[in-house]
């Protein structure tokens, strides 16, 4: 029974994880609407998705993390999802830039209390063993999320307009907040060492000094950079290359697969484990060189029903990661320092993909590339050079896992190698 009260409580989260990517979102989903609206720049639509969330949420994901780590993860997380819920919906009564800012600063803030919290309670939870697969289910959430952002958010827009869209996405944070605090119970967190008395800075830098912990950053880093640009600019695609809006909110169907693929993903990399630890990494460059073909087919396609295809099926497989990477970097921290490392993951991977990818992509739109395929240019050159950059960071990884790994979170794997 308690088992399935702990999974109960992983579908919990992942629900909540589903919210916070409508959210967030719903921005790229509406955005050619928001900018025709408010005469703005793809720029600054970049800006938006980015930067106004993401420097904000990085900002704020390493001081959560240790927030997390002292007190509690269940206050955290349901205040957390009534803010961003809150921001979202008077998101829907913007008139300005500033406006939009504004709450996506607030929003950036408040959903960064959420993830370190819920992976320090997960490893908390389940054993070394399970958290590729646990991590890889919360994290399948991601691309649920996407996926109803595009189907609710983009239908919702064509009906009515992109104001009705954020509130009508925002309004469910708003109930199920309350919920959750009657419905989550703390788990026991072991106790601090006498002589545990680092600051937030030692701690980061002891974490730091694992060169698989800093090839992970990296490697995972270059993949949300290229997720991030392609859901920020593939409504740009099919509205502005292929005069299709209408295929926008379909393209969230194809996020619903990426969730099955996450945790086939998670799955599989505990399978990987098994025989070599280190092989989960192999998830990783999987998504890192799946996806480029596609994604290559897709945005020179010459017809809007062949980009929607190859886009769709390059998504399934460059998205498969997001589980394997939170899961990965528990193995190298101790069980009190687990939100502070989520933190940090969360930390790097924000501000490269949603702080440099979007706007990066748009900028070489606006002032780089010209001609109807402009928008294809830009992202084929991020998607390029990612996958070059996060194949090269992750087989390092690979290389010094062995020697980084804590030993606490190694013996469960180092035993079942033996019996196997």
């Amino acid at each position: 029974m308690k088992k399935y009260a702990s999974y109960g409580i992983v579908l919990l989260f992942t629900l909540i994880y589903i919210l916070s990517f409508v959210d967030r979102q719903i921005v790229a989903v509406l955005g050619t609407q928001i900018r025709d609206t408010l005469v703005l720049s793809n720029f600054q639509i970049g800006l938006l998705y980015g930067p106004a969330f993401s420097f904000v949420y990085a900002l704020a994901g390493i001081p959560m993390g240790r927030l997390a780590d002292k007190t509690s993860r269940k206050l955290m997380i349901c205040v957390g999802l009534f803010v961003w819920s809150l921001m979202t919906v008077l998101s829907g009564f913007a008139a300005s830039f500033a406006f939009l800012v504004t709450a996506r600063v607030f929003v950036g803030l408040s959903q960064a209390m959420l993830s370190p919290a819920v992976y320090s309670y997960l490893a908390d939870t389940f054993s070394a063993k399970q958290r590729a697969t646990v991590f890889s289910i919360y994290a399948s959430g991601i691309f649920i999320g996407v996926g109803l952002s595009f189907l609710v958010g983009g239908t919702v827009s064509l009906q009515y307009d992109w104001r009705v869209a954020m509130i009508v996405v925002g309004v469910p944070g708003l109930i199920l907040a309350p919920l959750t605090w009657f419905i989550v119970r703390e788990p026991n967190k072991k106790k601090p060492d006498e002589s545990d008395k680092e600051n937030i800075l030692s701690d980061l830098k002891e974490i730091l000094t694992k060169k698989s912990v800093v090839f992970h950053l990296v490697g995972f880093s270059f993949l949300a950079c290229m997720g991030y640009t392609i859901l920020a600019f593939i409504g740009n695609v099919f509205n502005d290359l292929h005069q299709r809006p209408d295929l926008i909110p379909q393209y969230g169907w194809f996020m619903f697969g990426v969730g099955v693929m996450v945790i086939l993903s998670g799955k599989m990399a505990d399978k990987l484990a098994e025989k070599k630890p280190n092989r989960r990494y192999l998830m990783g460059v999987f998504a890192a060189l799946g996806g480029l073909p596609f994604y290559a087919l897709g945005l020179y396609s010459s017809t809007p029903e062949m980009a929607f295809l190859f886009m769709g099926i390059g998504v399934l497989f460059a998205s498969s990661y997001n589980g394997v990477a939170a899961a990965i970097i528990q193995y190298f921290v101790p069980s009190r320092k687990r939100a502070l490392a989520g933190g940090l993951y969360l930390f790097v991977i924000s501000v490269a993909g949603f702080g440099i990818g979007p706007p990066l992509a748009g900028w070489l739109i606006d002032f780089v590339f010209s001609g109807p395929y402009a928008v294809s240019h830009a992202i084929m050159t991020i998607v390029a050079i990612s996958t070059a950059g996060a194949t090269l960071s992750l087989v390092g990884a690979m290389k010094y896992y062995e020697t980084d790994v804590l030993k606490e979170n190694s013996d469960t794997e180092s035993l079942n190698s033996k019996i196997k």
